[in-house]
């Protein structure tokens, strides 16, 4: 389910056909489709699209999202992945619902447009974007097909999920810092595979 103008805007342009369309005041009252709205002050419409319409499918570069739980971290990496790809999403069991409400909303309609993918199927060399220890992120090899792993956002990646990926890479903190967040470390490994592709 999907409120607001621009989200639904987003899922039409993306060539979605709505199960069901509800705007106010055209056919439903704003009464009737607030007791429907999951929003504090209801939108004036809703759509609800089919999960198998939205783009599936690996390849090229991507992110792979190891039990990434937090909904508006999950929709922030599809806005991020939209927005410096062209990249795709592959999910662990543990993450959060990218059709959540809010993943939906944290994406800005990236959610039609973001390949989604199973962790496994994650293609091309994997790098595994880890806090402290890995190569400089600029020093990391980056042709090809690549997927960043990055992990949750208390324990980051297990050591034998980082140990099955190609290679390991940090991004450069200021001493004290204990991390990034998952998301901003998945806009800038995107962002610096977009500098070097550019």
């Amino acid at each position: 389910m999907v409120e607001g103008e621009d989200l639904v805007e987003a899922g039409l342009a993306a060539g979605l056909e709505p199960e069901e369309l509800l705007v106010a005041g055209e056919n439903v009252s704003a009464e009737v489709l607030a007791t429907v709205s999951g929003l504090p002050h209801p939108a004036r419409r809703l759509a609800v699209f089919r999960r198998a319409d939205l783009p599936s499918g690996a390849r090229g570069v991507g992110l792979a999202l190891w039990r990434v739980g937090d909904p508006g971290n999950l929709g922030t990496i599809l806005r991020t992945a939209d927005a410096l790809g062209p990249a795709f999403v592959a999910l662990s069991d543990g993450c959060a619902d990218p059709t959540g409400p809010k993943a939906v909303r944290a994406s800005m309609g990236a959610i039609f447009r973001v390949p989604l993918a199973e962790f496994d199927d994650a293609p091309g060399r994997r790098v595994a974007l880890v806090a402290h220890g890995g190569e400089p992120l600029p020093g990391i090899d980056l042709d090809g097909d690549v997927t960043f792993v990055v992990g949750a956002e208390r324990e980051g990646l297990p050591e034998e999920v980082a140990a099955a990926c190609d290679a390991r890479a940090s991004i450069e903190l200021e001493p004290g810092a204990e991390s990034l967040n998952v998301a901003t470390a998945a806009a800038l490994a995107l962002y610096e595979l977009r500098l070097r592709r550019d």
